[in-house]
C-alpha cells in the first residue's frame, strides 16, 4: 500500500468507535479501498502477533521474495458475527517494520561498553559457541537460580518463539522463576484474594453479555485504543451499544477515544482515587438500605457480624469501616466515614455526582461493571482492585445475566498448542518486577520483605532467595530497560558488567534493550514464518486461529529460534531430549493435528495455508461469570479458603501481621482506599512536583512495539496531555517542546494541550524507546520517570503513580 493511501485509510478508519471495523453511517469521509491484487503476486497470510491482545491476521502480498504490501482481511459479507478480522494501522504497517532500517541482520557481540550499542558482526557458530559456553558457565559456577529470564511479550509464537528457550533452560536444570506481569499482577492478587482465582478477576462476562444490561460502566477501561481489531472488544462493544442502546458511563482521568460518540457521561477522576469513590458509593447504599443483604449474607464472607470469619469481631468489617461505626446496631456514622463528601475532596468528583452514580447503579436492572488494568498498575493497585469489585458483589449484581464480577472481559476461544516447556527443577521465585533488586543484591531478598517464594522457610516464617541473577536471557521484550522502571536507575546497574556478568538478547531490531547485549542474535520476523496461532487473550467474541506461512525467505542471516535452540542443545547436551527426534516440520504438523482435533470443523492444513483463517463467531448467549456459583454455591464453590467471595480476606490479614513493609504501604484484609507516595494526597512531594503523571496505551505502539515505524510516529502524536489551566500557567500550548521531570529523570516530548484531561493531571502514551541525550531522555520513554518501588502485596508494578513538574523547553 501506497504511504499516502495508509495515511488517508488511517484518518478514516480513526471515526470515534474504533480504528477497525467501525461503522458510524457517515458519508463525509473517503475510504480508501484496498488495491486490487497485482499480477505476479504471491499471497501468504501471518499475523500481528505482538502483546495487543488480538493476534490478527494479515495478508501478505510478495514478489520474487520481496513483500510489495501488506492487507487486511477483506473476504466475507462483513456482517456482524461474520465479518472481517481486520488489523489495524499497527498490524497495516508490518512491511515497515519488516524492512525497518535498525533490523538485526546477524549475530554480533558487544565491544564498547554496556548500551553503547557498539557490537561487531560475528559467525552464527561463534555466536552459538559463546553463548552455550556463557550459560552454562553460569550453571557451574552460580548455580542455575542464577539465571533469569526477564518479562517479554514482543513476539507471541506459539512454536518457535520463548517457549523454546524455556525449554533448553529446562532441559539444563533449570533458571529463576518470576509471578506476575506488568499488565496484570495486582489483578492476579485482588482477584485470587476476593474470589479465590484470577480467572474471575481479569477475565469477566463477555462483551456480549452487554446485550442484557441496562448501564455499563467501565472504569479506567478504553477498548478503542488498545483493543481495536475486527477481533477486538472495541468493535464487539461498538456493535452491543449500537444494538442494544444500554446507558455507559466512563470514569477515567481522560476522555479517551472509547468515551467520544459513545458514551452517555464521563466523570473525571484523580488517578489512584479510585477506590475513594467506590467507598462512597458504599456508603450510600449502605446508609440507604439498596445492599443486597440476602446476598451478602449467602455468598460472602466479611461484610457485617453476620459473615465475619469465626474469631473476627464486627469492628474489623467492611461495613463498619465504611460507616466508621465499631458498634453493632448504632448506625451513626462516626467521623471518619466515607462519605461522598469525604471522596469528593480527594477524587476531583462532585458529591452530587457521586450520589447520583450510586443512585442510578442501585436502580439499574443488571449493571455490567468493569473495573480496568489500568488501576491496577497503581502504588496501591491490590487495593485499588479489590475495592473496585465491591461495586457488583454490594448490589449483589453477580451471576445474573447483564452482570459483570468488575472483571475485563472474557474472550471467545479456540485451541492452539504451544511449545512445551517441561518442568522447571528450580523452585525459586521472585516478582517480576524486582529482578533489578535481584542482580544488585539478590542473595538478601526475603519472603516477609520481598515476596521470595518457593524457598526454605526458618522459624519465623521469613527465608533468603540466597543467589543474585548474574546472566540474563531477553526474547522479544524490551523490559530489561526501557519498559522497566527508573530507566536511568537500570541502565546504571546493567552497565556494571560485575553484577549481571552475561546478558543474551534475541530479537529483530536494535531496540533499547537490544543495546545492553553482550550477545545479541537476530530473529525472524512473524512475517518469515510459519505457526498456527489462535486468537490470543482479548479478541472478545469472535474467536480464530490463523495458519502463518511466508512467501519471504529469513532476512540477512537471521534465524527461526526453534533452530537456534537445537544448535546450543547439540553444544550443551540435550539435544535429543529437546527435539524428541522430531524435525521442525514434525513439530508443525503434530500442534495442527492437535488443533483439529480440539475443532474438528478446522479444514485441512492445506486448506488452511490458503485461506489463512478460520473464525468462529462464539458468543453462545454471553458468558456470565460466576454463575455456577450463584445457582449453587454448595455445589461451586469458589477457591477461596472460604469456598465463598471474602470482603475480608485471612490470607491478607495474616499477611498484613507479618509482612515487613516500607514506610506508607498498606497491606489490609478489608479492600480500603490507601493515600500512596506520589498519589493526589502526597502534599510534601507536590510541593516540588505539583502535576500527577499517568500512562496510556496509544494507537501507534503496543507496549513499546512499533515505535521504530516512521509511518506511526506520523499518525499518532507522541505527546504529553495537559489541561489548559495546567498549560496556562506555565505558558505552553500544543506542539511546544517541554522537559516531564522529577528526582529520577527527563525527558523531551511535546505538549498536547486538551480539556480531555482533568485539572493536575498528565498523561503520557508509554513506550517510546528510551534515547539518551545526556542528562535528558530525548526519546520520550515515561519510565524515565516512574518509580522501582514496588507495591505492598505482589511487589508489582506502580507506573501510574508518578508526581513530576512541566517546564518548556
Amino acid at each position: 500500500m501506497e504511504r499516502r493511501s495508509f495515511l488517508k485509510m488511517s484518518a478514516a478508519l480513526s471515526c470515534a468507535a474504533t480504528v477497525s471495523g467501525c461503522n458510524s453511517g457517515s458519508n463525509d469521509v473517503e475510504v480508501v479501498p484496498p488495491t486490487p491484487p497485482v499480477a505476479g503476486e504471491n499471497l501468504n497470510w501471518s499475523a500481528c502477533l505482538v502483546n495487543c491482545g488480538s493476534n490478527c491476521p494479515v495478508q501478505v502480498y510478495s514478489t520474487d521474495g520481496v513483500i510489495t504490501r501488506v492487507e487486511s482481511e477483506f473476504t466475507t459479507t462483513d456482517k456482524y458475527g461474520d465479518h472481517d478480522v481486520r488489523a489495524c494501522l499497527r498490524g497495516r504497517s508490518l512491511r515497515k517494520r519488516v524492512y525497518a532500517p535498525d533490523r538485526l541482520k546477524y549475530p554480533m557481540k558487544r565491544v564498547g561498553p554496556r548500551g553503547s550499542g557498539q557490537f561487531e558482526r560475528i559467525t552464527w557458530d561463534e555466536a552459538l559457541d559463546l553463548v552455550a559456553e556463557k550459560l552454562q558457565g553460569t550453571i557451574d559456577q552460580y548455580g542455575n537460580e542464577s539465571i533469569h529470564f526477564t518479562y517479554n511479550s514482543g513476539a507471541r509464537y506459539h512454536f518457535s518463539g520463548k517457549q523454546c528457550l524455556y525449554r533448553l533452560m529446562n532441559l539444563k536444570g533449570g533458571y529463576l522463576n518470576a509471578y506476575g506481569d506488568y499488565s496484570w499482577s495486582q489483578i492476579y492478587e485482588a482477584a485470587g484474594q476476593t474470589y479465590g482465582s484470577a480467572g474471575p478477576g481479569w477475565q469477566g462476562s463477555s462483551v456480549s453479555e452487554m446485550q442484557n444490561s441496562d448501564l455499563v460502566l467501565m472504569v479506567g477501561y478504553n477498548p478503542s485504543e488498545i483493543r481495536m481489531s475486527g477481533s477486538g472488544e472495541a468493535y464487539d462493544f461498538l456493535m452491543q451499544k449500537q444494538k442494544n442502546k444500554f446507558k455507559t458511563i466512563l470514569i477515567d482521568p481522560r476522555y479517551t477515544d472509547s468515551a467520544v460518540g459513545k458514551e452517555d457521561q464521563w466523570i473525571a477522576i484523580r488517578p489512584g482515587t479510585d477506590a475513594a469513590l467506590f467507598e462512597a458509593l458504599a456508603y450510600e447504599w449502605i446508609t440507604t438500605n439498596t445492599v443486597d443483604q440476602a446476598f451478602l449474607d449467602k455468598y460472602c464472607v466479611g461484610y457485617d457480624e453476620k459473615t465475619m470469619p469465626a474469631g473476627v469481631g464486627y469492628e474489623a468489617s467492611y461495613k463498619a469501616y465504611i460507616l466508621d461505626n465499631t458498634t453493632v446496631g448504632d448506625s451513626t456514622s462516626g467521623a471518619n466515614a466515607k462519605t461522598p463528601e469525604w471522596a469528593a475532596s480527594i477524587t476531583g468528583i462532585e458529591a452530587h455526582i457521586i450520589v447520583e452514580l450510586a443512585r442510578e447503579l442501585a436502580a439499574a436492572r443488571a449493571p455490567f461493571i468493569q473495573i480496568a488494568a489500568s488501576l491496577n498498575r497503581q502504588a496501591a493497585g491490590e487495593n485499588n482492585t479489590r475495592a473496585g469489585y465491591m461495586l457488583p458483589i454490594l448490589l449483589g449484581q453477580l451471576g445474573l445475566p447483564g452482570t459483570n464480577c468488575g472483571g475485563l472481559c472474557k474472550g471467545s476461544s479456540l485451541h492452539a498448542p504451544f511449545m512445551p516447556t517441561g518442568a522447571n527443577p528450580v523452585k525459586k521465585a521472585i516478582s517480576f518486577f524486582t529482578f533489578t533488586q535481584a542482580i544488585e543484591d539478590g542473595k538478601n531478598m526475603t519472603v516477609l520483605s520481598d515476596g521470595v517464594q518457593g524457598v526454605e522457610l526458618d522459624d519465623d516464617g521469613d527465608g533468603k532467595l540466597d543467589t543474585d541473577i548474574k546472566a540474563i536471557i531477553n526474547y522479544g521484550g524490551n523490559a530489561l530497560i526501557n519498559q522497566h522502571s527508573d530507566v536511568r536507575k537500570t541502565e546504571k546497574l546493567l552497565q556494571d558488567e560485575s553484577k549481571c556478568e552475561f546478558i543474551l538478547v534475541v530479537d529483530n531490531w536494535m531496540t533499547p534493550s537490544a543495546k545492553f547485549a553482550d550477545i545479541l542474535l537476530p530473529d525472524v520476523t512473524w512475517l518469515e514464518s510459519e505457526d498456527l496461532i489462535y486468537q490470543s487473550y482479548a479478541a472478545g467474541d469472535t474467536a480464530t486461529l490463523v495458519q502463518m506461512s511466508s512467501g519471504v525467505d529469513p532476512m540477512f542471516e537471521s534465524r527461526p529460534i526453534y533452530e537456534v535452540c537445537v544448535e546450543l542443545a547439540k553444544r550443551m547436551g540435550v539435544e535429543a531430549e529437546f527435539t524428541e527426534g522430531k524435525s521442525r516440520k514434525d513439530w508443525l504438523d503434530q500442534f495442527y493435528a492437535e488443533s483439529k482435533a480440539a475443532t474438528p470443523e478446522l479444514p485441512e492444513k492445506e486448506v488452511m495455508l490458503k485461506q489463512g483463517i478460520y473464525r468462529k463467531y462464539l458468543p453462545n448467549g454471553g458468558y456470565i461469570v460466576l454463575e455456577d456459583f450463584r445457582n449453587d454455591p454448595q455445589a461451586n464453590p469458589l477457591g477461596t479458603p472460604s469456598g465463598k467471595i471474602e470482603i475480608y480476606s485471612s490470607r491478607l490479614a495474616e499477611k498484613a501481621r507479618t509482612w515487613k513493609l516500607k514506610e506508607g504501604d498498606v497491606i489490609s484484609a478489608l479492600p480500603k482506599y490507601v493515600p500512596t507516595w506520589e498519589g493526589y494526597e502526597d502534599t510534601e512531594t507536590k510541593k516540588k512536583y505539583p502535576l500527577q503523571l499517568t500512562g496510556y496505551h496509544t494507537k501507534g505502539r503496543a507496549h513499546s512495539s512499533y515505535h521504530n515505524v516512521p509511518w506511526l510516529r506520523e499518525v499518532v502524536q507522541d505527546a504529553v496531555w495537559m489541561n489548559p489551566l495546567d498549560a496556562n500557567t506555565r505558558g505552553l500550548k500544543t506542539g511546544d517542546k517541554v522537559h516531564i521531570f522529577n528526582d529520577r529523570g527527563t525527558i523531551e516530548v511535546e505538549v498536547k494541550v486538551t480539556p480531555r484531561i482533568m485539572v493536575g493531571v498528565t498523561a503520557l502514551g508509554q513506550g517510546a524507546w528510551f534515547q539518551p541525550g545526556g542528562d535528558v531522555d530525548k526519546g520520550g520513554c515515561l519510565n524515565v520517570l516512574t518509580t522501582q518501588r514496588t507495591t505492598p502485596v505482589t511487589k508489582g508494578n506502580p507506573q501510574h503513580t508518578n508526581l513530576v513538574e512541566i517546564r518548556k523547553v
